[in-house]
């Protein structure tokens, strides 16, 4: 069981992830109605303190060609991509892709896996960093095909387990469920917390 963190934006948050030694970060770009959503130069500097081993993942809304470029050029491991992915924009990609379905787009997912460059499949609340669950029971039917099993949406340190239970993912994603109540950014006791429940049931 693998553990991403996501939505980082500040550089002490880094701190945090690293203590834990997670295996995924996530960094929101070129979506402006996110809260966490950073630019290229701060992107770059957060990938920078993170440790060496953290795969870096971009976490972007229907791209363009330019951003695609620019967040490989930046160094990022993986390209995780909510809405829309055509085929002529997927095959200039040169980095490994993780296709995001959200609960109400799951008739999709078999359109996207004719191609290896979709190395993992992102399942996700209607509405991406939300904070909101859905009926994990609706995975069932998706067919494990080798690729990575990512489960998002609204996972805090009190549902990991149930949620690992129900679902059986490759990776758990967490973004809202480690954040502070009262203000932005990562609350550094949530993260350890998260950690440790998805840690402790490996066991």
């Amino acid at each position: 069981m693998k553990i991403k963190i996501c939505g980082l934006t500040q550089i002490c948050e880094t701190e945090y992830v690293n203590k834990n030694h997670v295996d995924y970060a996530g960094i929101v770009m070129y979506f402006p109605k996110s809260k966490r959503n950073v630019d290229a130069r701060t992107a770059g500097c957060i990938m920078e303190h993170l440790l060496p081993d953290i795969r870096k993942v971009a976490v972007v809304v229907s791209p363009t060609k330019e951003q695609v470029r620019e967040i490989a050029g930046l160094g990022f491991d993986y390209i995780q991509i909510h809405g829309e992915l055509p085929k002529e924009l997927l095959s200039g990609i040169t980095i490994p892709v993780w296709k995001a379905f959200h609960a109400d787009e799951l008739k999709e997912y078999s359109h996207y896996l004719l191609d290896e460059k979709i190395v993992g499949c992102v399942f996700d609340a209607g509405s991406p960093g939300s904070g909101k669950t859905f009926d994990w029971d609706r995975l069932k039917d998706i067919p494990s095909d080798g690729r990575l099993r990512i489960l998002a949406g609204g996972l805090t340190p009190d549902n990991v387990q149930q949620a690992i239970a129900a679902v059986h993912p490759d990776v758990v994603d967490v973004s809202s469920g480690i954040e502070y109540s009262d203000r932005n950014g990562k609350d550094p006791q949530k993260i350890d917390a998260f950690v440790n429940k998805v840690r402790m049931f490996r066991q």
